[in-house]
């Protein structure tokens, strides 16, 4: 069995990491911890085999008065961490990151790709990695995960943004365009194998298919039996703004295949339709 530490105990990816373990009883043993105050230092963590770390700080809105948070939480803290597992001999640490690394709104990102965050979320993630990194030995394995845009029923950001706007709007435009998205049920598995085979480096787990935001605003009304009208009546005048806002979401934003498509092992279980249909429910 398997003996699994999960820091943060009320977040969204941490949470539904540890209901997806525990439907597979026989073969872990999953504990979760809060970091929000110092309790979490004198617990012992050679207990544990694996700690995956998805304590942090996201979905808060940056500003100059906040900006320590997120050096405090998602750099110091995860190092902080990351050190107490080394030194309880644990064998593998799995670190959270994210696609803000790269500090794009639009793009393709491929393995030669060099991470430049523009964010503070962004940059404190990617000094977090540069601390950790040089960790690693044959004894204590990491791997770093970036993931693109999460969703799932609960989920935060932008996804529940989109949900609002298909379920209160008649009309939508309908912009081609490409999006790297993970449904949380296709990351909880993604975990799950890099736990199995013990593995290290950097991952960039996605769903098979890329994501357009006009279909996926249709597709969520659509499970809602809300009527709305896709329209490219308003293209013309979209292709002139040159507004951050509309880069974000109706810009492409994706992993190239060839990041995730190596792997020696099948983590996408549920596919685009039915991961709304599931969200949505």
């Amino acid at each position: 069995m398997i003996k699994i530490l999960i820091t943060g105990k009320n977040s969204y990816v941490g949470t539904s990491l540890e209901s997806w373990l525990e439907k597979f009883d026989d073969n872990y043993s999953i504990e979760s911890i809060s970091l929000r105050d110092d309790s979490w230092k004198s617990k012992d963590f050679s207990d544990y085999d694996v700690v995956i770390h998805v304590a942090g700080i996201a979905h808060i809105k940056e500003t100059s008065e906040n900006a320590d948070i997120y050096y405090r939480v998602n750099r110091d803290l995860a190092y902080e961490v990351a050190q107490k597992a080394k030194c309880g001999n644990v064998k593998q640490f799995i670190f959270f990151s994210s696609m803000s690394v790269y500090g794009i709104n639009t793009g393709i990102i491929n393995k030669d790709s060099l991470p430049k965050p523009n964010s503070n979320y962004g940059k404190s993630k990617l000094e977090a990695e540069k601390l950790i990194l040089p960790m690693a030995d044959e004894n204590f394995k990491i791997a770093i995960i970036r993931p693109p845009m999460i969703y799932g029923k609960h989920c935060k950001g932008n996804y529940v943004r989109l949900s609002r706007i298909a379920t209160q709007t008649l009309v939508f435009p309908y912009i081609e365009n490409k999006r790297s998205m993970i449904y949380i049920d296709n990351l909880c598995e993604f975990i799950r194998k890099i736990i199995e085979n013990n593995s290290d480096g950097l991952y960039f787990p996605q769903n098979l298919e890329y994501v357009c935001t006009s279909d996926l605003v249709k597709e969520i009304s659509e499970r809602h039996e809300k009527k709305l009208f896709l329209t490219k009546i308003f293209n013309p005048v979209f292709k002139l703004c040159n507004l951050n806002i509309f880069k974000k979401v109706f810009g492409d934003l994706l992993y190239e295949k060839s990041m995730s498509s190596h792997l020696n092992f099948e983590y996408t279980l549920v596919n685009f339709k039915d991961s709304v249909k599931a969200t949505e429910e």
